[in-house]
């Protein structure tokens, strides 16, 4: 994290995962950043501590829900970690029950085809503005709207058809 504060590149840090709670240590290193200037998309598909939208406390932070027809379960981490790129999966939610009472693990994701397609997967979640939910700095979220002119996107529906796609079916 602190390399990403000291570059303060855009989207420096970009995760999906279930849920973000009871976390202090991480919301503190998040709304550093973000008082740093590094910004930020999360993410989250359940309940989410932060508050996003603060001023001068996490304006760089957006965080959005996107539920749909799956209940998925990605835990992906893209940081722009001081130009370089790092990609990380594993399957904690940023929760303390996962990361200090469960046997937990992230890993980084070093081979260049995964990372790609694992960054295109996040591309496509936060491109979604058909079930995107953003949420508040009152806690409250805001259902998202394409801008006028600009298609539907259902991040879940296009993971599906590629699926198909690539598997043969429909």
């Amino acid at each position: 994290m602190e390399n990403c504060i000291q570059t303060a590149e855009t989207h420096a840090v970009r995760t999906d995962f279930k849920a973000f709670h009871f976390e202090a240590e991480i919301v503190r290193a998040l709304y550093r950043a973000s008082q740093a200037g590094v910004p930020m998309e999360l993410v989250v598909r359940g309940m989410c501590e932060l508050r996003p939208g603060v001023r001068g406390v996490s304006e760089t932070i957006r965080v959005r829900s996107i539920v749909g027809r799956f209940l998925e379960h990605s835990r992906f981490f893209e940081f722009a970690n001081g130009g370089k790129r790092e990609v990380y999966m594993g399957s904690a939610d940023w929760m303390g029950r996962n990361l200090d009472h469960r046997v937990e693990t992230t890993v980084p994701v070093l081979d260049a085809q995964i990372q790609a397609r694992v960054c295109s997967i996040l591309d496509e979640l936060l491109e979604d503005n058909e079930r995107t939910r953003f949420l508040q700095s009152d806690g409250t979220y805001v259902r998202a709207k394409p801008a006028p002119g600009e298609p539907e996107r259902n991040a879940q529906e296009e993971f599906l058809i590629l699926a198909e796609a690539q598997t043969g079916t429909s």
